[in-house]
């Protein structure tokens, strides 16, 4: 493909990350094994991309999947012949990792489709974009590989609605805003994210829905997604999710009373939006807050 004016100056492994939906480790190693040219010639992962480049990648045939089926309920929204849209809910892992080895969103999916795109390798089949364990809601898997890079596309051109719903200390000073701060590594700890001046770009867009003493109920619109991307901006502009134990500060003492209800950050995926890879129809998922949320609702509504 002729890269895009955008795309000018931009490092040959981020490009390659974003135009095909993996990981940037991923994507370096199609680079190292030459499975990425540049003007027909292979190119080293920090090469900066030039006016009139033309980048073509070789994509592997996927190899045998490591993560095993596992038969686990799913809540399917949607499903069809090249995605399906679950509902997934708090305190499920997406993937197969170190500690998590098995009882994931993965290893359900697995049994219930055995086949998904591999396009992010046989730990992540058909995960298009993902949500953190302790954050519930919607997500959309691909079941080939055309559909997950349509989709990535999507992503990438900032195009594929994405809305949350979160409960947060205190009260934005705006009822509605956009926060635009770069996030990266912690410098100070590699396991966490933070608003660094070298990071990636990110937008989150936020609109106040209800107030209560202490905290807020808002809606939050991503344009980018990076990793913790939500809890590391509201953080920063000093109104933490509630529950988050990773960016959050020390727990209120409404916190402490609700203890019962708070396992991790109050967030969830409540709506999607993206055109469907095969028909082009635009097509529009909303979900129901789950049960502890609106519970923890009640209980600020009543003081």
């Amino acid at each position: 493909m002729i890269i895009a004016p955008d795309d000018v100056g931009k490092r040959l492994d981020i490009f390659i990350s974003e135009a095909n939906g993996v990981t940037r480790s991923a994507a370096q190693r199609l680079i190292e094994n030459e499975l990425v040219t540049v003007n027909d010639h292979p190119a080293a992962k920090n090469y900066r991309l030039r006016a009139g480049d033309e980048v073509e990648t070789e994509l592997p045939e996927p190899v045998p999947l490591d993560a095993e089926p596992q038969d686990i309920p799913l809540d399917i929204v949607y499903e069809d012949a090249d995605l399906l849209v679950v509902n997934k809910p708090k305190g499920m892992v997406v993937h197969p990792a170190p500690g998590n080895p098995d009882g994931t969103l993965v290893n359900a999916l697995l049994w219930h489709i055995c086949d998904l795109s591999g396009i992010n390798g046989v730990m992540r089949p058909g995960i298009v974009h993902r949500i953190d364990k302790d954050t519930s809601g919607l997500l959309i898997v691909a079941k080939n590989d055309a559909a997950h890079l349509a989709l990535a596309e999507q992503i990438k051109a900032h195009s594929f609605e994405r809305e949350y719903q979160a409960i947060v200390v205190g009260t934005p000073r705006d009822e509605c805003g956009v926060v635009d701060a770069p996030i990266g590594r912690n410098p100070r700890d590699r396991k966490k994210m933070a608003v660094v001046p070298d990071g990636r770009p990110a937008r989150t867009h936020y609109q106040l829905l209800e107030r209560f003493d202490g905290f807020s109920h808002l809606s939050l619109t991503l344009e980018t997604g990076r990793t913790h991307q939500i809890r590391v901006h509201m953080a920063h502009i000093g109104h933490p999710v509630m529950g988050d134990e990773v960016y959050g500060a020390n727990r209120t003492r409404f916190e402490k009373q609700a203890a019962r209800l708070i396992s991790g950050q109050c967030l969830h995926a409540k709506r999607i939006g993206f055109v469907h890879p095969t028909t082009g129809e635009f097509l529009r998922f909303d979900s129901e807050l789950p049960a502890y949320f609106t519970e923890l609702l009640r209980l600020l509504r009543e003081g």
